[in-house]
């Protein structure tokens, strides 16, 4: 069924019906700003890791597309999803590269690896079709897609390497139904790595990011070892020890569309070493 998107004061809303018929309504906190020329050219690839996204990954694409960047290449990683969201981003692509051949690809993996091997497979293909901006996002509709031409913007404004999109700093938010327990394991989640690693970033789990390829050419994506969401810590790690310049910007988090996250207790245990195994690294 179609995706009708119009504007209010509240920013871009999306109409999404349903087959049944039903209705959801999708909420913008911002619009989404137009960049002038060449810097709405540039060669843009978003990554977007899949498990189960079936519901989410249409709405995801329609939205993307929908961007003022006609450069911008869709990066599907599924992990053989039960649900079929490898076959339902096959039949996307088929459709939207009838018109320019490469605009979405997707890697399929046999394996669940995690959620960093499947970026990082996405960021191996971004890098081989020479694409200059990298996006790295959640495929389940917490990350709005109408900030990606504001962090593209902010990059170039800035010479930036690496543009995080931040929930902890001025005018960034969380989902209203975030619970004071999530907030506060994810807020405390910084402020242990800050105390670790002295990052200096106040979103350090965050995983609404935008790359230059130079910067992530220059982290030497081999040398990654987390597989987990603790992969978000180990790669703002290393493009600081890489000397990339690190610019936080606000976003909202909106609470998933559908479906069930993905984090799991071991998950949230290597995020508990992996600051310590880096910052050994670090000495020898």
């Amino acid at each position: 069924m179609p995706n009708y998107p119009f504007r209010t004061a509240l920013g871009a809303v999306f109409l999404n019906f349903e087959p049944s018929g039903e209705a959801h309504l999708t909420v913008s906190s911002r619009p989404s700003i137009e960049l002038p020329k060449p810097w709405s050219e540039a060669p843009i690839a978003v990554v977007v890791p899949t498990y189960n996204e079936a519901d989410n990954l249409p709405r995801l694409a329609r939205r993307l597309f929908a961007l003022k960047l006609p450069h911008l290449r869709l990066i599907v990683v599924d992990d053989g999803s039960p649900d079929g969201t490898g076959d339902i981003a096959d039949q996307l692509a088929a459709e939207v590269n009838e018109g320019r051949p490469g605009r979405m690809v997707v890697v399929h993996r046999k394996a669940k690896e995690g959620i960093g091997r499947a970026h990082l497979a996405g960021m191996a293909q971004a890098l081989a079709r020479d694409d200059q901006f990298i996006v790295q996002m959640d495929g389940d509709l917490s990350h709005q897609p109408e900030t990606i031409p504001e962090m593209l913007g902010a990059m170039l404004a800035t010479d930036s390497g690496l543009v995080i999109g931040s929930r902890y700093i001025a005018s960034g938010s969380l989902s209203e139904s975030w619970t004071l327990y999530r907030r506060l394991l994810s807020r405390g989640g910084s402020a242990y790595v800050n105390s670790i690693l002295h990052l200096r970033i106040a979103d350090t789990t965050g995983g609404f990011k935008l790359w230059r390829a130079d910067a992530l050419k220059s982290i030497d994506l081999a040398r990654v070892r987390s597989s987990g969401f603790s992969f978000q810590i180990e790669m703002n790690y290393r493009a600081q020890q890489a000397g990339a310049k690190i610019l936080e910007i606000p976003i909202h988090f909106d609470e998933r569309f559908a479906g069930k996250s993905k984090i799991t207790l071991g998950i949230q245990l290597e995020g508990l070493w992996v600051p310590f195994a880096l910052r050994a690294s670090r000495k020898r």
